[in-house]
């Protein structure tokens, strides 16, 4: 077939539907064998080769290539490697520049690192040599068709009904939060299960490196995502300038996937600045960790004394909820703890809730739950002004 013609997806199986019917005149070859091959040699031309069946099977969430010959995934929580490869590291290379180009990224020896996100939403890494050293390395974040909801999570055992419902209204009173937790804890799915708690009245910027959310709730919805700079170093539009923007776009709340960097003090400011009800993740193994990580992150964009930086992390964020994966690969909610203020120095912490292991089950299930600290929210004015009554908390 000559495919400068541009033949179209039905030529391409008519072609090949014809070929393996010769060819089972020579050989026999069984009806789901004919299918098989089909949908193979399918994808290797038009799709994404042995990419496409791990894109389309839901069951998987994330998937690793290593090279041409290792190639790993995530299935229900576990992490195995599959029996297949690429022909070559040439194919694998075609498919990745098939990627990229669809999403109008670029990735070559001169940039060999990109992040980008696929037509059905998956998150993309690509690095290739002479970066990576045993080829080039794919690494796909694929997200669910439909959000997962809180009600999931309470019946996973991430948190429990009483702790989602306070969450709830946390949100719905405009407290200022923030998600933290370690690679795969579940944070971005945890903000946008809070997200879809804001009320639906509201005016929502949400700011990602790539657009990952998934609200569903809120009509008055603008989604930004960052762009790269292009082949001659120009045009990257990163995370600080979207949010400078969407303080220009009259928001109610502010949404941001994720702080790495400089950005954290933009963030913090809009917080301040009445956006209240703002949310946002980061990496950290803490919530005191996650408080020392924007420190840092304010002071590569900001010459500021650190006293300043911890006031205006203190005055920002209210809550800070701590996500963890446990041994036996579930993700749970860690730690609620309450922003209490800045005193002598430091930023001061209300722990509220706390997880506390009880056992395993038979199958190697870890058995636990947030417990309540005995402290109580201290900064109550919101609830109240969003005529919440929630009484002592703790």
């Amino acid at each position: 077939m000559d495919l400068s013609k541009d033949p179209t997806d039905k030529d391409i199986h008519e072609m090949i539907d014809r070929i393996i019917k010769e060819q089972s005149m020579e050989t026999y070859i069984s009806v789901s064998q004919r299918h098989a091959w089909g949908n193979k040699i399918f994808n290797a031309i038009r799709r994404l080769d042995i990419l496409q069946p791990l894109l389309e099977d839901k069951s998987i969430t994330e998937i690793m290539i290593n090279g041409k010959d290792n190639i790993f995934i995530e299935q229900n929580g576990h992490i195995h490697k599959i029996e297949r490869s690429f022909e070559s590291t040439t194919k694998l290379e075609d498919v990745i520049q098939q990627i990229v180009a669809k999403v109008n990224r670029v990735v070559n020896e001169a940039s060999p690192i990109v992040d980008a996100r696929l037509m059905d939403g998956s998150r993309i890494n690509i690095v290739l040599p002479p970066i990576a050293l045993n080829g080039p390395i794919v690494t796909i974040r694929k997200f669910p068709d439909k959000p997962i909801t809180m009600e999931q999570l309470i019946k996973w055992g991430s948190l429990s009904d009483d702790i989602a419902r306070l969450l709830q209204q946390l949100v719905e009173a405009k407290y200022n939060i923030f998600i933290c937790g370690g690679t795969g804890s579940g944070k971005t799915t945890f903000l946008n299960v809070l997200s879809n708690f804001i009320p639906r009245d509201e005016r929502i910027i949400t700011i990602e490196d790539s657009a990952e959310l998934q609200i569903k709730s809120v009509d008055n919805l603008v989604r930004l995502e960052t762009r790269n700079d292009n082949v001659e170093g120009k045009g990257e539009i990163n995370i600080r300038d979207l949010i400078k923007s969407s303080l220009r776009m009259r928001p109610d709340r502010i949404v941001v996937g994720e702080v790495r960097g400089a950005e954290a003090i933009d963030m913090l400011q809009a917080m301040n600045t009445g956006h209240d009800g703002s949310l946002s993740t980061g990496h950290a193994n803490s919530t005191k960790d996650m408080l020392s990580r924007l420190e840092t992150m304010i002071l590569t964009g900001a010459n500021m004394p650190l006293e300043a930086i911890r006031q205006q992390i203190a005055s920002a964020v209210d809550i800070m909820v701590h996500l963890g994966r446990l041994r036996d690969k579930s993700r749970r909610v860690l730690e609620i703890v309450e922003v209490k203020g800045y005193s002598d120095g430091d930023i001061v912490l209300n722990p509220l809730f706390t997880f506390q292991e009880t056992g395993e089950t038979q199958d190697i299930k870890v058995k636990g739950q947030l417990t309540k600290t005995g402290n109580t929210l201290i900064h109550q004015e919101k609830l109240k002004m969003a005529g919440i009554e929630v009484g002592d908390i703790g």
